[in-house]
């Protein structure tokens, strides 16, 4: 289900425009809060039409330079099928493989390895002018047959950080769909894979790409942490990998998408910004699903931040949803847009003035603000004075259905489970990840190996652990020096940066009314905070979706996503429907 209609929100009822609110300060240790993604939880892309496909795999790599380390080697596997979307059944070819990408400050020259003997230090790994550190990122791409280089082609990842590109892969658009519950424990295997009637492959390829270090990618090397596990190393890795991938498969004047779940979004942003900035490679688009551009806005945590209240405001209207699909609220509201709508307004009005006066707010006022939280949350009203008017998000999950001793989900709050521990102050562990994870993990698993022929003795790492050592430190276009890992991180100008270079860039926001991870009203907010021109807010759209942070997870919205994903590349490419002849190759 889609709140608003495809182009964006509409003026008309009033929900255009978001109050600002006091400027979150950028201190407080937030980042371990602010978990973002589903943690828990080449052959063939469109060369010159005169070339034909190749009929083999591709061997590793052979031309590495002998004497130095480089422990990876590209490769690949291919493979046939047909999916069948809108009735419409397109063949395609797929492509499991590996791209080698290093740290920046690589230098791609050749070099003699005797010339540089004298330059090595005695158990110094690799060139002494480059990092010895590179990372081996796995992708899974799939080609329509006869597609062309002008046919669209989207980049997709989730984020964790630490988190392979299972999910986006295997629920929302690649050409087979692992079949879950849609919102209780999925059953132990076995799983079911199925014709995925939503996927995108009608209208673009499709390349999903594993993060430095999950699923089928690895690192190694001499500080290999430290090359690819931050903010910004994480970002130009994939610009690397991008660039690549262009080259290999002759894309560059494509059609250009990323598509970026979760920590993906803020992924997304600081890529885009080195792709058009650095790289002189605009995009069509950059669509953007359970987004957080600003940590300060994290609802897991913000008791860390005191004096920062706008978490607990954008995060009201999830309780909002949250508590009326478990049937918390008093009265009735058959609508949830227009309860929604209710909350905003109270949200970023009476209830913003009464966290911003503190200690000067008067008892009488503090009942009423109190008893109106009471009316959209389910929350007794004892428990809401006790905790100052402010609830973050752990809090609300342990007790929005204490009574029944049930804990409420994070990623997606329909899903509940037995609490662990009763008498936690907060939500210690989250149902829908553990609902959903081993059915994706084993079916990922079986098709990898079965299907796309993918080495079979290599484990696949659905998520690593990474995320409280991840380097949060990042350099915001022209910050020199960056801001410290210490500090929240905030990439909303990094997306501005991009529509500012190419102010034709047009982004998409997807979210889920049920996501507790990254609140659908805190993406709202960060867009109408964007440091742009107000001319270039028409370039955004909005997509709401009665689901969670995997919207895909319930099979309407599912649908709906593909349609408004599948609408908005269709009307961003410059040549629409192009794409229709020509033999794809290497």
């Amino acid at each position: 289900m889609s709140r608003w209609k495809a182009g964006g929100r509409s003026k008309a009822n009033g929900r255009s425009k978001v109050k600002p609110q006091a400027k979150a300060t950028r201190y407080g240790l937030l980042l371990a809060t602010a978990a973002l993604a589903l943690v828990s939880l080449e052959a063939f892309a469109a060369a010159p039409a005169s070339e034909s496909p190749p009929d083999k795999d591709q061997p590793a790599d052979s031309n590495k330079a002998a004497g130095k380390f480089e422990p990876f080697k590209s490769e690949s596997k291919t493979s046939t099928g047909s999916v069948v979307v809108g009735g419409q059944t397109i063949a395609y070819q797929a492509v499991a493989g590996t791209l080698i990408v290093h740290p920046k400050g690589w230098d791609d020259v050749p070099r003699d390895p005797k010339s540089d003997k004298e330059d090595v230090p005695p158990g110094t790994e690799g060139d002494a002018r480059n990092p010895a550190a590179e990372a081996s990122m796995f992708y899974v791409a799939y080609f329509k047959n006869n597609g062309g280089p002008s046919r669209p082609v989207t980049f997709l990842y989730n984020g964790g950080p630490g988190s392979s590109t299972v999910w986006l892969h295997m629920g929302a658009f690649g050409p087979r769909r692992i079949v879950t519950s849609t919102d209780t424990h999925t059953p132990a295997a076995p799983y079911s894979l199925v014709n995925n009637a939503s996927s995108l492959l009608d209208a673009s390829d499709l390349v999903f790409i594993d993060a430095p270090g999950t699923g089928f990618s690895r690192i190694a090397g001499k500080d290999k942490e430290k090359a690819f596990y931050g903010i910004d190393p994480d970002a130009y890795a994939f610009a690397e990998f991008i660039s690549q991938f262009l080259t290999k498969y002759g894309r560059w004047n494509s059609p250009k998408y990323l598509f970026g779940e979760s920590y993906g979004t803020p992924r997304s942003a600081v890529l885009i910004n080195q792709l058009e900035a650095d790289r002189s490679l605009d995009f069509n688009g950059v669509i953007l699903l359970s987004q957080i551009l600003s940590f300060d806005l994290s609802p897991d945590r913000p008791t860390g931040n005191p004096g920062i209240d706008l978490p607990y405001e954008t995060v009201l209207p999830t309780y909002a949803a949250t508590a009326w699909y478990h049937h918390k609220l008093a009265g009735d509201h058959p609508d949830l847009p227009a309860l929604l709508t209710e909350v905003e307004q109270f949200a970023m009005g009476d209830y913003a003035r009464a966290l911003a006066a503190g200690s000067d707010l008067p008892a009488a006022e503090r009942t009423v603000i109190a008893q109106k939280l009471h009316d959209y949350t389910g929350l007794p009203i004892e428990y809401i004075l006790k905790a100052d008017l402010r609830i973050d998000g752990g809090e609300f999950r342990q007790t929005l259905q204490a009574g029944d001793e049930m804990t409420t989900g994070r990623l997606d709050t329909r899903f509940s489970g037995p609490d662990i521990d009763p008498l936690s102050q907060r939500a210690n562990y989250d149902p829908q990840s553990s609902a959903l994870s081993s059915a994706y993990v084993s079916a990922f698993n079986d098709y990898a190996r079965k299907e796309l022929h993918w080495t079979p003795d290599e484990a696949f790492k659905a998520t690593i652990g990474i995320f409280r050592t991840w380097n949060f430190g990042h350099a915001q276009p022209g910050q020199i020096p960056p801001i410290p890992s210490g500090m929240p991180a905030n990439v909303l100008p990094d997306l501005a940066n991009a529509m500012k270079i190419n102010p034709t860039l047009k982004v998409q926001l997807n979210a889920g009314y049920f996501d507790l991870a990254t609140p659908f009203y805190q993406g709202v907010y960060e867009m109408h905070h964007l440091p742009i021109p107000a001319k270039l807010q028409s370039n955004i759209e909005y997509q709401f979706y009665d689901s969670g942070h995997m919207v895909y997870a319930k099979d309407a919205s599912l649908r709906a996503l593909h349609d408004n994903v599948a609408g908005f590349i269709r009307r961003t490419s410059k040549e629409p429907g192009a794409g229709t002849g020509g033999a794809p190759g290497p």
